[in-house]
């Protein structure tokens, strides 16, 4: 019986993108003191202090689901967005890595819906790191009808988010890690490394400079 724990533990492992223990030094699972109906399903518990904990293994889940579903876009129709300071440089990282388009920094309301406004874009799929900051690029993206994948932590409400990948996002640690694991499966997804160790990048590569 022993055995077969251990079995099914090691294949757990090596399905995983990063082991739960990965994730949890990363701060990924610390959650905020508010719970929104949408994001239950996501939280594993709530701790003495009223912390929400996150469930990482779901993180771990919808990062794969997303890497699939961002890959069957042209990377230059990607668009991914941070008003968050922490989110800005993971963001550019992925930009440089996989050649999605990004926007670190304030958005300019009618970015996506005025095509008279300075910088005016058309993505077909929108990345936001965190709903409720990135309020202005949702509300565009849903005017336009264009899909949404985010990053969302408890406290979010996700009604107008395609796919959602549970995790703290406003943890500097927290972001470098879920993006440097989203590039990683991006271009093991589109074939442009064969393994995770062709992948040269680091997750403090990813980290904004506190």
């Amino acid at each position: 019986m022993a055995e077969e724990q251990q079995e099914e533990t090691t294949k757990k492992n090596e399905e995983q993108l990063a082991t739960e223990e990965i994730y949890m030094t990363a701060g990924a699972h610390i959650g905020t003191r508010q719970k929104t109906s949408d994001m239950k399903g996501f939280i594993y518990k709530v701790r003495n202090d009223g912390l929400y904990i996150i469930d990482v293994n779901k993180t771990d889940e919808r990062v794969k689901v997303a890497a699939k579903f961002i890959s069957k876009f042209d990377p230059q129709q990607v668009l991914a967005v941070s008003v968050r300071q922490y989110g800005q440089k993971p963001i550019r990282k992925l930009s440089e890595i996989t050649g999605i388009s990004v926007l670190p920094g304030r958005f300019r309301p009618g970015t996506l819906t005025n095509p008279n406004a300075k910088g005016f874009l058309e993505p077909e799929l929108l990345i936001v790191t965190d709903p409720l900051a990135d309020t202005q690029a949702l509300h565009e993206a849903r005017n336009i009808g264009i899909p949404v994948v985010a990053l969302c932590d408890t406290n979010n409400e996700t009604k107008h988010v395609d796919m959602i990948i549970p995790t703290n996002n406003k943890g500097r640690r927290a972001l470098a890690l879920v993006y440097w694991l989203l590039a990683r499966e991006l271009l093991l997804v589109k074939g442009k490394i064969s393994s995770y160790d062709d992948f040269q990048a680091t997750v403090e590569d990813f980290e904004a400079e506190i």
